[in-house]
């Protein structure tokens, strides 16, 4: 078998993954609170090939090893990562939108969230503020999970006639009803995405109020989304770069079948 074979077969799949992952970001450049996917790509172990020999003498067996060289046996894509730097902030002026801004963290690689609860009782965070209020008037968001206050509980603003303060106070009537719960992560590499722009911890473990944690600080503007962090040029040539990386190992495997074809057919062939 050719060497380079599974080498070229790896690259074609990998490269295939982060397309898909890099058209993933692009479809979601306009979702709110949307955080774009990285992709780390590593390389397999690399194997020593030797070629081992026996020889017979009389009833004496000898057995020597010679080194052939090295092959490396390609690449894949470990793991997709995603980038939690904050977006920039769009003006709506719905009532229903918030954005959350961070001001200040004790470390630089945590991260502040909205929590929220499932159909099911979970609870899961979000950046997405792109909120509506459903008919029994709790806020929501837009696939339906209750946005919840310190307490952990559902927060019912009765009507879109509801006011934020900087640090999540809801005020209804002029009269505050509730304060939003906003957690902290103090390191982003146990946050993993779950879909609809959710996230929980990689243990299942809940994540601490920044009530509990003076030294986070942030504000909440009403009227206002945080835009993807997706970087439109910079996805577009990494697209770009992904495909034509793509296109190069299809080649190398096309002449990989085609030399295999020859040696099928005419190596050896009786004439």
């Amino acid at each position: 078998m050719f060497k380079g074979f599974y080498t070229a077969t790896a690259g074609m799949l990998s490269q295939q993954r982060r397309t898909d992952m890099l058209t993933n970001n692009i479809a979601n450049a306009n979702t709110p609170g949307f955080k774009e996917d990285q992709g780390v790509i590593r390389a397999f172990p690399e194997m020593l090939l030797q070629r081992i020999e026996e020889q017979q003498k009389g009833k004496t067996v000898t057995r020597s090893q010679e080194n052939i060289g090295r092959l490396n046996t390609g690449v894949y894509l470990q793991e997709t990562v995603p980038n939690f730097v904050q977006g920039d902030l769009q003006q709506t002026d719905y009532q229903t939108d918030l954005a959350l801004l961070q001001t200040n963290l004790p470390d630089q690689n945590g991260g502040l969230f909205f929590v929220v609860q499932s159909s099911e009782d979970n609870l899961s965070y979000t950046r997405n503020g792109n909120f509506s209020v459903d008919p029994a008037g709790f806020l929501t968001t837009n696939n339906g999970e209750y946005v919840l206050n310190i307490n952990n509980e559902p927060i019912n603003v009765g009507s879109e006639e509801f006011k934020v303060d900087n640090q999540g106070n809801v005020m209804v009537n002029g009269e505050v009803t509730g304060q939003l719960n906003i957690a902290y992560a103090d390191s982003m590499e146990t946050i993993i995405k779950t879909g609809n722009g959710l996230y929980q911890t990689e243990n299942g473990e809940l994540l601490p109020s920044t009530i509990e944690n003076g030294d986070a600080s942030y504000e909440i503007k009403q009227g206002f989304v945080e835009r993807s962090n997706v970087n439109m040029s910079q996805t577009m040539t990494e697209l770009l770069t992904a495909y034509r990386t793509f296109e190069a190992n299809q080649k190398v495997m096309q002449a990989y079948d085609r030399s295999m074809e020859k040696a099928a057919n005419e190596i050896g062939k009786v004439r």
